[in-house]
């Protein structure tokens, strides 16, 4: 009667617990679709308040009276533009000009010196925000399509934001898809079920929405700045660390059902075995992730509370709702492979990871040794990394029509054409400013704002405009704004022009805008590192009660996240034919890799120290590889595809991000958690849990283990 009860009100908790999760789902699911409403993908806003490119921003408020972000409409005849094309070029120039968000007048149409090309400068109101994408819609359908060999792209910086909303468009749509499909199949093969798949995936969509809520609140507040690489990341963290903790947790309720008859006991005792591991992988990711907090550039800052509670609403549905479901499911959410209570050892489900722990018993030292060498020659290849700044053309995976006009602009005009660098001085400098200016190699031309409004023609003698003593001097550059050129020149330029005295000058623009991303996306890489190691340290030693443990599961994933550097570099230069990575790729890299990766040696080395208070070291390392061995390898291989399913949007920095932690997931599952740690852990024995107390312990597991050794 008792156990009737007990059973009742496991059932009744279950129930509760599962309806209350889907009146939340039911409340939280419409804002998964509306993150892109409090999406920004300016990289203007996402700069730290003290570069140099965001002083001159605001100084160039004062000049205007309307901020404006240029769109380039771009025609060309190779044979020479027709009187015909020249007409049609003028009344296209008027239409624009009455486009809802363009700010007129208008300059006029500039013809190339070889007369095979002409390009419409059209200002559009920055205050459009995400709408800039429609202005250009616009245009390029008042262009209308190529004409008689007559070619005509809308470029420039508005072109460019335009393709690049277009892209995280497909976020909420295309990405999720690929991605829920990912997830369905891999469960589908892992579990060989028709009903298991449902309990994570429902879980890990659950997840998701809960997360969406938050986030969404936290930008719609502006408290965090979201934009298209935070949600997409979001949505793939979020699904493939989801599944993973599903995995491991059903992993050991299956077990438990082997040794208990009824499934609420089978999950109390799964739940504590399981949870603490969960709980502890949650919490170095989102401490991880957190450390981004520390970043200078405000998309980085954005991407760390994001993607934490993600990991933190995926924790908390996991860990409830998924575990309430499993109950109501009882065993027959196993069909048709039921467990039976039967109090088998959980090992003898594992044959082929148990050949594999025998296998690094036999061979420990030889294995350890032989894999890390390996790592470390894949790890060579990082000197081909070759961080730079991608430019336009080298952004997207696909020519987009931004990117088509690019490159006309560079056959035909001064490659800065359209996007000038700009330089803010005193007014009784601004002649030798803009003199030093000229001199400098990759500068076009310099030409002062004159009073007439920057959409006025240009004109060398026209007085300039001042603004609370200060002018501003526009600069063509010689290479294309987004270009390793480009960068080199503002460098010089901002070099030269600071070493006026009494000038104060401030250089600005689209250049310089990449220049400052791309200088605090070093200085973060180098702060932010370090810090995570640190934080990945405590956590592991307050986790495993140990001190050597911690560092040889640090040394052994820095290795992996090398190695995985190494490996991409030759892929990205020799497969996929990429110009190299963007300044912002190793910190993004190393911090998913390091916070994923050492999830993984979480669960397996909680487990090793589980089986070792009972077995001994040698014993505990060997039961810890072959019972989790299976669901921690079926874990990487979900999180590895749910990241390769970011190669969905043709965006060469979200791609490259998708390979590196689906190849450094591979890697850090494969060799570095099923041999490179369990050999290591086992060669060195009880000391590994040094300065614990199962350091000092030599049970019957240890001795027998080291026969197994010398055998």
């Amino acid at each position: 009667m008792a156990a009737g009860r007990s059973r009742w009100t496991a059932t009744l908790i279950a129930v509760a617990v599962v309806l209350g999760w889907l009146i939340v789902g039911g409340i939280a699911g419409p804002y998964s679709g509306k993150l892109g409403e409090v999406s920004t993908n300016d990289n203007a806003s996402f700069l730290p308040a003290d570069a140099e490119a965001t002083r001159a921003q605001d100084l160039a408020a004062g000049f205007v009276d309307r901020e404006t972000t240029p769109a380039l409409v771009v025609y060309e005849r190779p044979g020479g533009l027709t009187p015909a094309d020249q007409q049609r070029i003028r009344a296209d120039a008027a239409r624009f000009a009455e486009v809802p968000g363009v700010v007129g007048p208008l300059p006029p149409p500039v013809v190339s010196q070889d007369e095979q090309a002409a390009q419409v400068i059209v200002p559009i109101d920055s205050s459009e925000g995400e709408q800039i994408r429609s202005v250009v819609e616009r245009l390029r359908d008042i262009a209308g399509p190529d004409r008689d060999g007559l070619t005509v792209d809308v470029a420039g910086p508005a072109g460019l934001l335009g393709d690049l909303i277009e892209v995280f468009g497909a976020i909420d749509g295309p990405l999720l898809l690929v991605t829920l499909t990912v997830v369905l199949v891999i469960l589908l093969v892992v579990y060989r079920s028709p009903v298991l798949w449902i309990f994570p995936l429902l879980a890990a969509g659950m997840s998701y929405s809960l997360a969406a809520v938050f986030v969404y609140l936290l930008a719609d507040h502006d408290i965090v700045k979201l934009n298209g690489q935070a949600q997409g990341i979001l949505t793939v963290l979020v699904f493939g660390a989801g599944t993973d903790y599903a995995l491991l947790l059903i992993a050991r309720y299956r077990e438990e059902l082997h040794r208990h008859e009824r499934p609420w006991d089978a999950m109390r005792t799964a739940w504590k075995g399981a949870a603490p591991a969960i709980i502890a992988s949650g919490a170095t990711v989102i401490v991880s992730l957190l450390c981004l907090l520390l970043s200078s550039l405000n998309s980085n800052r954005a991407l760390g509370p994001v993607s934490a509670v993600g990991i933190a609403a995926t924790l908390l549905v996991m860990l409830t709702f998924l575990p309430a479901l499993l109950v109501l499911g009882g065993r027959w959410a196993f069909w048709p492979r039921r467990p039976r209570y039967d109090q088998a050892d959980p090992r003898t489900e594992h044959g082929i990871w148990g050949r594999i722990a025998g296998f690094v018993a036999r061979r420990a030292r030889t294995v350890w040794v032989v894999t890390a060498v390996v790592l470390a020659a894949l790890a060579i290849g990082v000197t081909q990394l070759g961080a730079t700044t991608l430019g336009q053309s080298q952004l997207f995976t696909q020519r987009t029509d931004s990117v088509a006009g690019q490159e006309v602009i560079d056959r035909h005009f001064p490659a800065g054409t359209g996007s000038p660098a700009t330089i803010f001085t005193t007014q009784g400098t601004a002649r030798q400013v803009a003199q030093v200016a000229q001199g400098v190699p990759g500068v076009a031309s310099v030409l002062p704002l004159g009073e007439r409004g920057e959409n006025a023609p240009p004109d060398p003698n026209a007085p300039p405009k001042v603004v609370d003593g200060r002018v501003q001097l526009n600069v063509t550059l010689a290479d294309p704004p987004d270009s390793n050129g480009a960068e080199r020149t503002i460098r010089d330029l901002r070099e030269a022009v600071h070493r006026v005295p009494g000038a104060d000058a401030v250089v600005g623009g689209f250049t310089a805008i990449n220049v400052d991303t791309a200088d605090a996306s070093v200085r973060d890489r180098d702060v932010i590192i370090p810090v995570v190691l640190l934080v990945i340290a405590v956590i592991l030693a307050l986790l495993l009660r140990a001190l050597v443990a911690p560092v040889l599961l640090i040394a052994t994933v820095l290795l992996s996240f090398l190695a995985t550097l190494g490996l991409c570099a030759l892929l990205f230069r020799y497969v996929f034919d990429f110009p190299g990575v963007d300044q912002s790729f190793p910190l993004f890299a190393f911090v998913f890799l390091v916070a994923l990766g050492i999830d993984y040696n979480i669960f397996l080395m909680s487990r090793v120290h589980e089986e070792s208070v009972r077995r001994g070291t040698r014993a505990g390392v060997l039961a810890g590889l072959a019972v989790t061995g299976g669901v921690i390898t079926s874990a990487g291989i979900v999180l590895a595809a749910t990241f390769s399913a970011l190669a969905v949007l043709p965006l060469v920095v979200l791609v490259e991000l998708g390979v590196a932690v689906a190849v450094g997931v591979l890697l850090d599952t494969i060799v570095v958690r099923s041999l490179l740690v369990p050999a290591l852990a086992y060669d060195i024995g009880p000391k590994v849990w040094w300065p614990g107390r199962l350091s000092r312990s030599h049970r019957e597991g240890d001795r027998a283990g080291a026969g197994v050794d010398r055998a």
